[in-house]
Parts: C-alpha cells; structure tokens; sequence
C-alpha cells in the first residue's frame, strides 16, 4: 500500500501540473507552450485516473498495472512532443524543423521495432511485456535527446535563461528516471518499497521546477555560459 509521503508527492505533484497550465492561460502563454500544456494537463488526468484505480482495484492490482504502463507509454510520447518543441526553440533560426521531426519519429519507430524484437520471444503476455520493454526504451532515447540537446546549446553557447532551465529540469528527471529503471533491471531482488519513493520523488521535481520557472523567469532574460560549460578549454 501507499504511504502518506506518496500521496503527499502525488498530490503536490496533481497541483502543481494544475498550476503550470492555469498559470500559462493567464500569463496568455497556454498555445506559446502548447506542448508543456498538454503535457502537464494529461499527466494530471493520469493522476487522477491512477488515484481512481487504486481506491477501487487496489496498489498490487493487475487493473492499476495495465493503467499505469499503458498510460505511461502515451505519456512519453507527448513528452517528445515537448522536446520537439525545445529543439525548435534552439534552431529557431536555422530552418531545420522538419528534420527534427522526421528523426524524432524514426528514432520512435525504431524504439518500438526494436523493443517487440527483444520481447518477440516470450509469447505469454507479449502485449504487456512489450508496452512495458518499449515503455522503458523511449525514457532512455527520451534521455538521450535531452543530453544532446543540452550539448548543443551549450555548443551554440544558448543563454535564454527559461530555455536553459527547462531543458536542464527535463534532464534532471529524465535521468531520475532512468536511474529508477536501472536499479530495477539490476537488483530484481531488491524490495519494491525501496525504490517506491524515488517515482513520486522524479515526477514531483520536474512540475515544481517548471512552475518555478514559467513564474520567476521572464521569457527575455539572459545568462551567460561559462566557457567550461560551452565545451571550451
């Protein structure tokens, strides 16, 4: 079962996604970050759809599982609809938004590809076992995304402060998240209650520090790189 410090996250967790999106309508931002919006609105539904099935089904119930897998999985693909719109945001200028598209679409297609090829052999549960595996394959390409996209605006040396903070919110929980996944690959043998924590903890982080971002930083302010941030030595 739940403890009352997962119901805290979750809960801080459903307010702030509420306040990132009603903030944004009133700050006449809601289409400027349509994808951050959409993101943030269907997590907070999942939210609510989880609570729902574990008040009726129950925490270890099969119910919940297929929910939170196949949920998570539609998350993940709206949060690459996220990171698209962050790699606009970096190549503004550049013209190359097609190309971020087009291969951010066949990274996902060869994510899933790949994914039913490693599951293909077990025919009990394929389905589960593959939304599961693939699940896990799209935070890491996820991750990977992030991680080169933070190498570039360090390369082109980015200094708009909320664009920087996003990305680095984003990667912070991204590798969270793979950190989360890796434990359990790892350890199988470890308690599940170790590692329930750490979930709500990743979840939690990225809301609050986007919050804190679209709210104390102003979209013109500027910083400056460090060059040993801008790869220089």
């Amino acid at each position: 079962m739940l403890g009352p410090v997962n119901y805290l996250f979750w809960v801080g967790s459903f307010l702030l996604e509420v306040y990132i999106v009603v903030s944004s309508f009133f700050r006449k931002e809601f289409l400027r970050y349509f994808s951050f919006n959409l993101y943030m609105l269907s997590v907070a539904l999942v939210n609510c759809g989880q609570y729902y099935c574990i008040r009726k089904f129950g925490f270890s119930s099969m119910s919940y599982a297929y929910f939170f897998y196949y949920t998570e999985f539609l998350l993940v693909l709206l949060m690459f609809g996220v990171i698209i719109q962050l790699y606009y945001e970096v190549f503004r200028e550049r013209r190359v938004n097609w190309h971020i598209t087009g291969a951010t679409l066949v990274l996902i297609l060869a994510t899933g590809i790949f994914s039913y090829v490693v599951v293909r052999q077990n025919e009990t549960r394929l389905t589960t076992r593959f939304v599961l595996v693939l699940n896990q394959n799209l935070h890491f390409v996820a991750l990977a995304f992030t991680y080169v996209l933070w190498g570039v605006m360090a390369k082109l040396r980015q200094t708009r402060t909320r664009l920087v903070q996003l990305v680095l919110a984003l990667g912070i929980s991204y590798s969270g998240t793979a950190v989360t996944f890796a434990l359990r690959n790892l350890f199988p043998a470890v308690p599940m209650n170790a590692l329930r924590l750490l979930p709500p903890l990743f979840g939690t982080w990225l809301p609050l520090a986007w919050a804190y971002t679209f709210t104390m930083v102003p979209e013109g302010a500027r910083l400056e790189i460090s060059p040993a941030v801008a790869g220089e030595r």
